[in-house]
């Protein structure tokens, strides 16, 4: 079930959202998650309120791998998952059904037992990408 949102222009984006897919392609994920906290924190009960709740928490899930606590990875991209499952794709030119996959590619690793160092090497992490503007 889809969300009735009302998207962005693509020349509207909020900075703050901007700001998380810079720092989180760079492996900041403590900092993507504070970035986008301050836009989700004023928009938090409106209908994009879980969109970004759920970009939150993927970022979240690679702080947790971070600091060598798998079990609560794995509990944050379940939640992620619910969250960003039920908008459309795309939605705030996010391929939000590419990253929904990611993220189940993702729990199967860390429920599988990859060794954290394997799932933390620089050519495995996830890069997330905006859609270009049309």
């Amino acid at each position: 079930m889809s969300k009735s949102t009302n998207p962005s222009p693509p020349e509207e984006l909020p900075p703050e959202y901007l700001g998380f897919f810079a720092c989180f392609n760079r492996a900041e994920f403590f900092e993507a998650h504070e970035v986008l906290e301050e836009l989700w924190l004023d928009c938090r009960m409106s209908a994009i309120g879980n969109f970004y709740k759920g970009l939150i928490q993927y970022a979240g899930v690679f702080v947790h791998l971070q600091h060598g606590r798998p079990a609560p990875a794995a509990a944050l991209l379940r939640l992620a998952h619910g969250h960003l499952s039920t908008y459309p794709s795309p939605h705030e030119r996010l391929e939000v059904e590419q990253v929904c996959a990611d993220i189940r590619t993702w729990l199967g690793r860390v429920e599988g037992g990859e060794p954290i160092e394997a799932l933390l090497a620089p050519d495995q992490l996830p890069r997330l990408g905006l859609l270009p503007t049309a």
